[in-house]
């Protein structure tokens, strides 16, 4: 079976498994890792290797692109103190307390031991992602946990660089120590660097598709050059497509930008479901390599592991949470979590592709190299499991489903856009005006606070069902050769638009699996 055949089928499986994931409402990252681990150890399936590097830029670098674009710089600045707690202190807990116990249960030496801590440490951006948007959590929850994923990789995988360092060189020269200094504010200038670049270049490649390959090259290149001069390249990312958020509002076309994000949505969850079935099918090689005697060992290390990186997370983020309770100074103006969104954020650890990836990265003289890529795999997909599978229900057990706000957001926000177009149009006249205006004053009326929606309900209603009107008489039109091939798409994308717009957001939602 050649490469080619060996991923349709892989893409075939995962398609009929997402289907599963979808009726029984589970998570798929868990099902498809799962699924990877029982084709890995099937006879006559083909042997897919991950290239470490390789692995990161492609599976890593567009889910930070696509997460960090719709992640706004402002929630950066208002939960600064929450995201540090998570995405520096967490990490440097977890990776503290699995290097301790790295030294204590596998005898690994000090700077063994802290790689390995700093591999496991981080929970991964397209698992958080991937679950996340399967349940319905509290809103200030969700922000949080995304925003450390976007953020935690970097913390991790400059200790994990800072530990290989102690390994190649025995100890860290001034010239290394000013290289890892440098790291991470020279990422963070060079993304902005890019992003200003990438603004000089896109109004010649605004509108076309080549536009569209242009976002993925940058994305990929950004990750690709940041690697090569030694800087984070999560950070560099992050920054880049922040940057490129701030200016593209008002500098996009509405069609190219609903276009962009059809592209960018199913290229990353192909990337998604790829990268979690790829890892399941890694367990052959891992096992593989290992002798059977040394099998049992790695497995109950790999067991202490994942329970000391649950506690160790659990308890933090409770502890935070007390501390940010009783000093103001450490929430800033945020209101202070409860007890029921301490527990579901310090259940949100699930590990991925970043783990998996950096222990692959591993020197083959690495200490115990195979225990602990072991170990790292058997936590990826512990975490995925256990804590995967058992987050939707923990939030309905928790009483948190539904409880986003999104509804009450939406209302004031159409509300207020209502009123700033009604200042626009003023006392003009003329049946445009008029037009317009009673939709604006509709619109106002129904959403403030106490008003009817009944209004804006029929309004919906009379014009989707004038909308499908129009489409079957299109239709008609079409078959009796009333209209050419080119008219009928410029029409049909005009009704589109106008049945999207009239939609619920329910409506304009479309399933992952």
């Amino acid at each position: 079976m050649t490469f080619f055949e060996s991923l349709l089928l892989l893409l075939a499986i995962a398609i009929l498994l997402l289907q599963v994931a979808r009726r029984l409402a589970l998570p798929y990252p868990a099902m498809l890792a799962l699924a990877g681990v029982a084709l890995a150890l099937l006879p006559g399936m083909p042997t897919i290797t991950l290239e470490p590097q390789t692995a990161l830029a492609l599976f890593i670098a567009p889910v930070l692109v696509d997460a960090a674009f719709d992640f706004p710089l402002g929630a950066v600045r208002k939960l600064w103190r929450p995201l540090f707690a998570l995405a520096v202190v967490a990490v440097l807990l977890s990776a503290g307390a699995v290097a301790a116990l790295g030294m204590l249960l596998a005898g690994l030496p000090f700077y063994a031991a802290l790689a390995f801590g700093a591999i496991v440490a981080p929970p991964d951006a397209a698992a958080a992602t991937a679950i996340l948007n399967s349940v319905s959590m509290p809103r200030r929850s969700v922000t949080v946990l995304k925003g450390e994923s976007l953020l935690n990789d970097a913390s991790a995988l400059f200790l994990f660089t800072a530990a290989l360092s102690l390994h190649s060189e025995n100890g860290i020269s001034a010239g290394l120590a000013l290289e890892l200094g440098l790291a991470v504010p020279g990422g963070i200038v060079l993304g902005i660097l890019f992003a200003k670049l990438t603004q000089l270049i896109r109004p010649f490649v605004a509108g076309t598709l080549g536009g569209n390959l242009l976002e993925f090259v940058g994305s990929f290149g950004v990750w690709v050059i940041a690697e090569r001069l030694g800087l984070s390249a999560v950070l560099c990312l992050v920054a880049f497509a922040m940057t490129l958020a701030r200016t593209a509002g008002l500098s996009t076309k509405p069609r190219m930008r609903i276009h962009s994000y059809a592209v960018w949505t199913s290229a990353v969850f192909l990337l998604n479901v790829l990268a979690f079935l790829l890892m399941g099918l890694q367990a052959r090689t891992i096992i593989g390599n290992m002798e059977p005697g040394h099998l049992a060992e790695a497995a109950w290390f790999a067991l202490a592991v994942l329970l000391c990186l649950v506690a160790v997370r659990m308890a933090w983020v409770l502890l935070y949470n007390r501390l940010a309770r009783q000093f103001p100074s450490l929430r800033g103006d945020l209101e202070p979590a409860n007890l029921r969104e301490g527990l579901l954020v310090g259940w949100c650890g699930m590990r991925g592709l970043v783990t998996l990836a950096a222990s692959f990265a591993l020197p083959a003289d690495f200490p115990q190299r195979d225990m602990i890529v072991l170990a790292a795999f058997g936590v990826v997909l512990g975490t995925l499991v256990l804590q995967g599978l058992t987050l939707a229900p923990l939030v309905r057990l928790l009483k948190l489903d539904g409880e986003d706000g999104l509804g009450d957001e939406l209302l004031a926000v159409r509300a207020d856009l209502a009123s700033a177009a009604l200042a626009l149009i003023g006392n003009q006249r003329g049946p445009a005006a008029d037009y317009w205006r009673y939709g604006y004053e509709t619109a106002q009326a129904a959403l403030s606070t106490g008003g009817d929606m009944r209004a804006l309900d029929e309004k919906r209603t009379i014009g989707l069902a004038a909308i499908r009107h129009q489409r079957e008489r299109l239709e008609t039109l079409r078959a009796e050769d009333r209209v050419s091939a080119d008219v009928f798409m410029v029409v049909q994308e005009e009704l589109d638009f106008r049945e999207v717009a009239l939609s619920s957001e329910e409506d304009r939602q479309i399933e992952e699996s």
